[in-house]
């Protein structure tokens, strides 16, 4: 069993950077995936980076490459996801997933078995 707990949602401002912190008890197998994905009010969860904790090989949606980016510090068996350049749009819940897993599909929230209670990010304009 995993346990996940997401921290570092706020409210700030266009053209502000911020990290967010996923840390997980219970013990990460390094053939897991571990992922960030966000939902905004009345849209369905978006998938936003994936890591794999073995080799560190990283996805990105399209959407945020080269905004976002999705790291790891293994000792403490935490994700990241630094996010820069914030707008309007990326006002939602964020949250972090597992996928136990991986079938080789890691961009669908179905394919995650463990999830965090969310971190709410306001972007004002």
């Amino acid at each position: 069993q995993v346990q996940l707990v997401e921290s570092g949602g706020r409210l700030v401002q266009t053209g502000d950077s911020l990290t967010l912190a996923c840390a997980a008890s219970g013990q990460i197998l390094s053939s897991y995936h571990m992922a960030w994905f966000r939902q905004a009010p009345g849209k369905e969860r978006e998938f936003l980076a994936a890591l794999q904790w073995r080799n560190y090989r990283r996805y990105y949606a399209d959407s945020v490459k080269g905004r976002f980016t999705i790291s790891r510090v293994a000792a403490e068996n935490t994700v990241y996801l630094q996010m820069n350049n914030l707008k309007p749009d990326d006002t939602a819940d964020y949250y972090c997933a597992v996928d136990i897993n991986y079938d080789g599909s890691y961009s669908r929230p179905k394919d995650y078995e463990w999830w965090g209670q969310g971190t709410q990010v306001t972007v004002s304009s």
